[in-house]
């Protein structure tokens, strides 16, 4: 069992950056993959970007050269930097890490793109 925690959202205009935060209840090192999604009102929740533990990445086209998936073995938490943020409205971004046989999720931070 793991507990995810996600922080760091917000309000940010657009071509602002923020960085978001995970962590876990436990350490993360078997945890893998790790990673992030995000949901729009009315969409289906979709990939943002994941890492596994031994480094290999996986992002969105739509996000590919703007956003960065690492992981702080030692803090027990994944990050990702997202920048030249665009004017999507309100997505909530989802932290997730697999164990096992199971997918644990967080309950997600909210970020606003907006002027």
């Amino acid at each position: 069992q793991v507990q995810l925690v996600e922080s760091g959202g917000g309000l940010v205009q657009p071509g602002g950056s923020l960085r978001l935060s995970c962590a876990a209840s436990r350490s993360i090192f078997s945890i893998s993959p790790m990673g992030w999604y995000r949901q729009a009102p009315g969409k289906k929740r979709e990939l943002v970007a994941t890492m596994t533990r031994g480094g290999i990445v996986n992002y969105a086209e739509s996000v590919k050269g703007r956003f960065t998936v690492s992981r702080d073995n030692a803090k027990n938490t994944v990050y990702l930097q997202m920048n030249s943020l665009k004017p999507d409205g309100a997505d909530i971004y989802y932290c997730e890490g697999g164990l096992g046989a199971s997918d644990y999720w967080g309950k997600g931070a909210k970020v606003t793109v907006s002027s």
